[in-house]
């Protein structure tokens, strides 16, 4: 199932007019800190991705569905066949963008008998971004041992490796266990704004 919240001629042009750039390119000397510290505080922080692409954006932003689909588990990568339960998972490959620029590619899969029935029926209509669905749910985010296997597997969608801003992580959900593996790739649309002046 594809889907998009995005005509398909503004799908080709943000992608073709240099909207994704990776995190820390372009940066001047004297900026270049400044941004390699907030990725950092990108990477590490535990909250919605989702929720910090809109502080950022200074408002809604725009979601684009490339891909869901059901899989077998055995069609997953290791990684999240020993994470998730189940023998079909959904695998969903997202762009959050905003102001003509990518803030984050993410690829993920997802255990639907680890999640709750309304969480599986929004999901399949493809509109809602995963950070919204966990907003109602509660969860802990754990990391995962040697995430970076994880990482050619978004990257070979969307292009554009950046090792420097991606990882990935596992949610648990209480007495459903592991409901998701997320690789998200944060995008240079996360640092539009000049660093402040001071």
């Amino acid at each position: 199932m594809r889907m998009s919240l995005l005509p398909s001629a503004d799908l080709a042009l943000l992608a073709s007019n240099g909207a994704r750039a990776r995190l820390l390119s372009d940066w001047s000397a004297t900026e270049r800190p400044w941004a390699r510290r907030v990725a950092s505080l990108l990477l590490a922080q535990d909250g919605s991705a989702t929720r910090l692409c809109e502080e950022v954006a200074a408002g809604p932003v725009g979601l684009t569905v490339h891909v869901q689909r059901e899989v077998p588990a055995d069609a997953a990568p290791a990684l999240v066949r020993a994470q998730l339960p189940g023998e079909v998972f959904i695998e969903r490959l997202v762009s959050l963008h905003a102001h003509g620029q990518i803030m984050m590619d993410n690829l993920s899969w997802l255990a639907p008998a680890a999640l709750p029935p309304d969480i599986q029926v929004e999901l399949a209509q493809g509109r809602t971004p995963i950070g919204h669905l966990l907003a109602r749910m509660w969860i802990r985010r754990r990391t995962l041992a040697a995430p970076e296997t994880l990482w050619p597997a978004l990257w070979a969608h969307v292009g554009l490796p950046d090792p420097e801003a991606t990882r990935s992580y596992a949610i648990d959900v209480p007495e459903r266990g592991t409901a998701m593996v997320i690789t998200e790739c944060f995008r240079r649309g996360m640092l539009a704004a000049s660093p402040p002046e001071y």
